[in-house]
């Protein structure tokens, strides 16, 4: 083999490497290094991928913070309804070490406004540490070390998949860049899909004792009462989402109910404290969580309630006080104990079983 073909060869595949370089940096379809080109839509479908990126160089002011009961939210909603310009900052989980961590990156680039933030009552018992690297996230995109991003510049996907994606909506779809990240569209929502994917415990756990997640409640509270104590500027508009009522059957079998309660009693007491914060409680209601054609399973609601929560947000119909939040809470209560002895009873022929429960 000739030094002039051993030549060409490795200048040729530089050449190659440095194009794909270039293409990925200049398309940048997870937006780690600029906003969508001029032209191109900001087509956001990938959270593990581009939420970290869009919060460092997209134009915003306001962040819609939550998990996956948030991604179906529409951005204009709330940009029409708090005059602001919002991008969405969503981890599935929705766990509070996770989305604070989004938090931090949102602060460190921008002035927020306000904080629209999904506070799941799981997050209060889950564990205080992120879990991006546990569950396999690129932690490359995550960080400001642009020289590890080797994996995104000479990715084949990110070339032959992502780029062209990102260009066909850009002009060829009717893609709706409001609707970052939202699921719904092919999704059903409806008493059917609810009923055959619960997957009902047979036996009825003891009740556990209020305080059973008392030291993982704390240590959650302190990571999202850090955020609204750093940033006194920001007005965090914090609202507890309406899971349906099979959601509260499943708690009351796992022996929850009493813990999942006093967690989120405490949870109201502290966030109440603050001046820039704004509590909304939509567990209660009773129209929606009752109504199972409002859910695809047992949590997950139609884009019809996402809308029906930013327009409550905004009129103040769900907001809770230091003088009403023991009276939701015992509302609550006496929802909770109707619904495992009295609603869920024309549903339970139909609920399927869980035959392997010890």
């Amino acid at each position: 083999m000739s030094q002039k073909f051993i030549r060409n060869f490795f200048i040729t595949s530089g050449l190659l490497l440095l194009l794909c370089t270039l293409t990925v940096v200049v398309f940048d379809p997870f937006f780690q290094y600029h906003k969508p080109l001029p032209g191109l839509k900001a087509v956001l479908t990938d959270k593990e991928y581009q939420c970290t990126g869009s919060l460092k160089t997209f134009d915003y002011d306001s962040v819609i913070a939550g998990s996956s009961v948030a991604e179906n939210y529409n951005n204009g909603w709330f940009d029409q309804n708090f005059g602001c310009k919002s991008i969405k900052a969503i981890r599935s989980y929705g766990a509070t070490a996770d989305l604070c961590y989004l938090l931090d990156i949102a602060f460190a680039h921008k002035e927020l406004k306000y904080v629209f933030y999904n506070l799941d009552p799981s997050a209060l018992s889950a564990d205080p540490e992120t879990t991006y690297a546990l569950t396999g996230c690129p932690m490359y995109l995550y960080d400001d070390n642009y020289m590890n991003d080797v994996e995104y510049w000479l990715n084949k996907d990110v070339l032959m998949e992502k780029i062209p994606y990102l260009i066909a909506n850009s002009f060829m779809g009717d893609y709706d860049e409001n609707e970052s990240y939202n699921w719904a569209q092919w999704k059903e929502f409806n008493s059917d899909m609810v009923l055959g994917l619960y997957i009902r415990k047979p036996s009825v756990s003891e009740m556990k004792p209020e305080n059973y997640y008392e030291e993982l409640l704390h240590a959650n509270l302190n990571l999202l009462t850090a955020q609204i104590k750093a940033h006194p500027e920001t007005e965090f508009y914090i609202f507890i989402p309406p899971y349906s009522m099979m959601w509260w059957d499943n708690i009351y079998r796992e022996g929850d109910t009493d813990a999942y309660l006093y967690n989120m009693e405490k949870a109201m007491e502290t966030l109440l404290g603050f001046e820039n914060v704004t509590l909304s409680y939509f567990q209660n209601d009773r129209e929606v969580i009752t109504n199972l054609e409002n859910y695809m399973d047992i949590l997950h609601f139609s884009p019809d309630i996402n809308l029906y929560i930013c327009e409550s947000l905004k009129k103040g119909t769900h907001q809770v006080t230091k003088d009403n939040y023991m009276e939701s809470l015992k509302d609550m209560r006496s929802l909770a104990d109707e619904i495992v002895n009295k609603l869920i009873k024309p549903y339970e022929d139909k609920i399927k079983v869980d035959l392997y429960d010890h």
